[in-house]
């Protein structure tokens, strides 16, 4: 299941000299990744390289930044990869230390420097939302709270007319049960409105 990260987290390593600075951090796409690389040029301007790797579906992205070509951006990539996360950019601010490191070496610091940074993520699974949209009588709309309550769903909407017309978002892996039960205390008193476009 693919999972995304809370708040940024960081690494640094010195390899031969070399100064290696990781940061992992949920971002939503591929501009503001590349906000946050200049502005990490504008932190460390003495810096070598400035290279990043980003997960975020069609938008995803690896730059080397000046190193050998596949030695820094892909390496980053295939960790995000590897983890299955989504919706996150790797950046590595490079400080030359005066000995070469061959492509071997690159990657395996480059590689290690967001390693080390996802150890101290706070990582959290990505579920697929569903949206439910149902009307019920007014005795129902207490069983119907609690029920959203105890779902770990998200009232998205509540109107009072003739009906108490419910707008209700929750993980798609938990729509089925919570309609079941709902349809299970309504005993037919409760009316599922289908999204706009959906086939019966």
């Amino acid at each position: 299941m693919p999972s995304t990260i809370l708040t940024p987290a960081h690494s640094e390593l010195i390899v031969k000299k070399s100064r290696f600075i990781g940061c992992v951090q949920p971002v939503p796409d591929r501009s503001t990744a590349k906000q946050i690389v200049e502005s990490l040029w504008a932190q460390h301007p003495g810096a070598a390289h400035v290279c990043w790797a980003l997960m975020a579906g069609g938008q995803s992205a690896a730059v080397d930044d000046g190193e050998p070509s596949g030695t820094a951006g892909r390496p980053m990539l295939d960790v995000l990869r590897h983890q299955d996360l989504e919706g996150v950019l790797a950046t590595v601010v490079r400080y030359f230390g005066g000995v070469k490191l061959g492509a071997g070496g690159l990657v395996g610091a480059y590689t290690d420097c967001i390693a080390q940074a996802l150890l101290n993520a706070d990582k959290i699974p990505i579920l697929k939302q569903c949206h439910l949209h149902c009307q019920a009588p007014y005795s129902l709309e207490g069983f119907i709270r609690r029920q959203i309550d105890a779902s770990g769903a998200m009232l998205t909407s509540v109107q009072h007319g003739s009906l108490v017309d419910f707008k209700i978002t929750l993980p798609e892996c938990a729509a089925a049960e919570f309609v079941a039960r709902i349809n299970e205390f309504g005993q037919g008193r409760v009316g599922w409105v289908k999204p706009v476009g959906e086939q019966s």
